[in-house]
């Protein structure tokens, strides 16, 4: 019989004690301040008389820029991400404790970026702060709200999503201080990966046909927490001719480890909705991979017809 969310909950406390005290003695402090670089500021125009932004004072890559500004609009929601887990998990016990931990750092993310960002003039700091307050003042809803199994199910694969996107835009500015920086942002979204990984691995011993219903909601209708960006839909395109954050990243770099990690497709403790819902899950698979392929073919057709204008 399938554990209600409440049951769920109580069942899962201890294992998030165990992950909880792991996680802490991996976690390693660090200070957004040291990855900022200060000599490099100048004061803007305002109420302090500074010298306005303009274009020119851009260097990063438009492209890097753009996936730098989603990335840090989807931090900035840090608040609205709190309410839910807080609402769902409690604010109690090894499960309060994790929500709070994971909420200081995850602070850190959008303060060095904004701080980086702001300092090197990278953006139009006053663009920066209206899309905040838009993407802020829509906040985000959880599409599980009262569902512990999908919730935990959706935060395995969009951390690691997280830390992928981070890890690969580093690369993308051509800038090692932009590198090291999302590096270090990117290792801890790892280790929030790990976190929820491990606690939906013990969910499929508690409820295997539960949690494998929840793992192909969740991939079947997946999207990133930053998806009600103004523009999103042009702005994850660019990001994903860049190859920053792509189709084929998220099936065999998201997806597939960690599916592989919980035995998906090996597991012999599933009834009937779950051997359908996995049967489901590996349909929706094979079609990720028909896309991402689709995808690739066009990018490379774009590119050839690119280089050939150039010629």
């Amino acid at each position: 019989m399938p554990l209600d969310p409440t049951a769920l909950l109580i069942e899962l406390e201890p294992v998030v004690a165990t992950n909880l005290d792991r996680h802490l003695s991996l976690a390693k402090e660090w200070f957004p301040h040291e990855y900022v670089p200060w000599s490099e500021g100048r004061t803007y125009d305002g109420v302090l008389g500074g010298e306005a932004w303009q274009e020119s004072d851009a260097k990063l890559p438009d492209v890097a820029r753009t996936a730098l500004i989603v990335n840090l609009l989807t931090e900035d929601n840090l608040p609205s991400y709190h309410h839910e887990i807080a609402t769902l998990f409690g604010r109690d016990g090894a499960w309060g404790n994790w929500v709070h931990r994971w909420t200081a750092e995850e602070g850190r993310h959008g303060i060095a970026i904004r701080d980086y960002l702001t300092v090197t003039r990278a953006v139009d700091p006053i663009e920066l702060e209206r899309a905040r307050m838009e993407h802020m003042s829509a906040g985000f809803t959880n599409g599980h709200p009262d569902e512990a199994m999908h919730s935990i199910a959706y935060v395995a694969f969009q951390e690691l999503a997280t830390r992928i996107s981070h890890r690969n835009t580093g690369r993308a500015t051509g800038d090692p201080i932009a590198e090291q920086l999302l590096a270090r942002v990117a290792a801890d979204e790892n280790l929030h990966m790990v976190f929820y990984r491990n606690l939906l691995a013990a969910a499929f011993d508690l409820d295997p046909d539960g949690a494998m219903q929840a793992v192909t909601d969740v991939v079947g209708g997946f999207e990133m927490p930053g998806a009600n960006i103004e523009g999103f839909g042009r702005k994850a395109l660019s990001i994903a001719l860049a190859g920053i954050y792509d189709l084929r990243q998220h099936r065999d770099e998201v997806l597939q480890p960690v599916l592989r990690q919980w035995n998906v497709f090996g597991r012999t403790d599933l009834t009937g909705e779950g051997e359908k819902a996995r049967e489901q899950l590996a349909a929706h698979m094979d079609e990720l991979e028909s896309q991402a392929a689709r995808f690739e073919e066009r990018r490379e057709a774009r590119r050839l017809r690119q280089e050939a204008k150039k010629a």
